[in-house]
Order: structure tokens, then sequence, then C-alpha cells
């Protein structure tokens, strides 16, 4: 298989931290690729170094050493821009801890990463197809009846099914997942993972971390992150 036909791929990736004198060698040399429509789940315990190496993966850290690429492009010789649309449009983050503004509604966390990439102008004139967009996403994920709450009137679960719709606001080609049932009780962590097994099935890329086993095996491939390594 040719390196493009991988829609990511790392290539010896190293991530160190400074901790005062201390130098913390938290990822040496992680090698992966992930093929388009895979479900990938990336377990390891905490400190393993996988939400580092999901931030990497999405643009929002860059590694030491080693590079990171997109359908065939190296993240690193994307210009301020190019890095800012790729993490806006091509990639949706679903976090542990929603990361919702309780000053919006519901709709209006979902629209968002819609609104913030347009200009001014831009977005009066898209604003009814995004809002179209966020209630057939709210619909999807069975949050019809909560588009006008406020994230503080939802319960865990449907708070980050809310940010699930966000993630996938701009139909992004790679959904990244950092502990999405971390914060879940077993039952609620059962209902996400279903929703990410159902997008995986009509086609989305999604890659997961977890240091759970047990939450690793919903996904198609298991990759173990130990001491920094891929095993």
């Amino acid at each position: 298989m040719k390196k493009h036909d991988y829609i990511l791929q790392t290539r010896g990736i190293h991530k160190s931290y400074r901790m005062g004198a201390t130098e913390v060698k938290v990822l040496k040399g992680v090698n992966l690729a992930v093929e388009e429509g895979e479900f990938v789940a990336i377990v390891g315990s905490s400190g393993s170094g996988k939400s580092t190496l999901l931030h990497i993966l999405g643009g929002l850290d860059k590694p030491g050493r080693g590079a990171v690429s997109f359908e065939g492009r190296d993240l690193s010789r994307f210009s301020a821009g190019e890095l800012n649309r790729f993490r806006n449009k091509a990639v949706g983050f679903v976090f542990q801890f929603y990361h919702l503004l309780d000053e919006l509604s519901v709709l209006e966390n979902v629209f968002l990463p819609t609104m913030v990439s347009k200009s001014v102008i831009g977005w009066l004139g898209y604003r009814r197809q995004a809002r179209r967009r966020a209630r057939e996403l709210l619909v999807q994920l069975g949050l019809s009846d909560r588009a006008n709450h406020k994230p503080y009137q939802l319960s865990g679960g449907e708070r980050q099914r809310v940010a699930i719709g966000r993630a996938l606001m701009n139909a992004p080609r790679l959904l990244l997942a950092d502990e999405p049932t971390g914060n879940l009780d077993s039952a609620t962590g059962n209902g996400i993972l279903d929703s990410l097994e159902e997008l995986n099935k009509a086609g989305q890329t999604v890659v997961m971390v977890t240091h759970d086993e047990r939450i690793a095996q919903r996904a198609r491939r298991t990759i173990t992150l130990a001491d920094g390594k891929i095993t």
C-alpha cells in the first residue's frame, strides 16, 4: 500500500517536555498508519503518552522529532492558515470533559465550528444552512428535543453526544476521541461507543484513545502504547 493511501500516518514521533531541570520523554519513536474508514483504538495506561499522541495527530501539538502525514501531506509543511483549516474542517475532536460553552444553546454549540470558520458576512449568508445541518446532527444523535437547552441542563451522556455533534459539524474526514467515555458511567459510556460504531459503519474514520481494554475492544483494531512506544 502506498503512503498516500493512508488517511493518517506517523513516522518516528518523539515528544519530550521539560519539568524544571528534568526532560520527560513522553513519546519515543511512534509509527502508526490508519486507513480511511477504520475505527482504531489506542490503549495505554495513564501517562503512556496516548493523549499527547492524539493531540499531535490532530495538529494541536507538534512533535519534537518525526512526521505526521494526513492524506499524504506532512503537517509540518502546512502554513498557519492551512493548519487552522485542517483543525477546523478535516478533523473533529471529542474530549473527555466535553468543553461545551454553557452560555450557548445545544444547537449553537453544535454549529459553532462552522460559525468560527466564516467571516461575519460569510456567516450571515450561511447560517440558515448551518442551523439545518446542526439540527440534522441532533436528530441523528437522539437530541432533537434538547436543541434549545443549555449544556448544564443535560446529563453527561447527552453533553458528550452534543460534543460529538459539534465534532461532526464540518463533516471531518477524521474523528479523534480522547477518553470519550472517561467521565461517564458504564451504561452511558456504552451509548457513546454505540454512536461511534454507527458513525464508523457509515464510513467515518475514528481514532480513539482510552486506558480501558474493554472499551478498546469496541474498535475494529487496537494499538497498545506503553512507555511512549507502540508495542
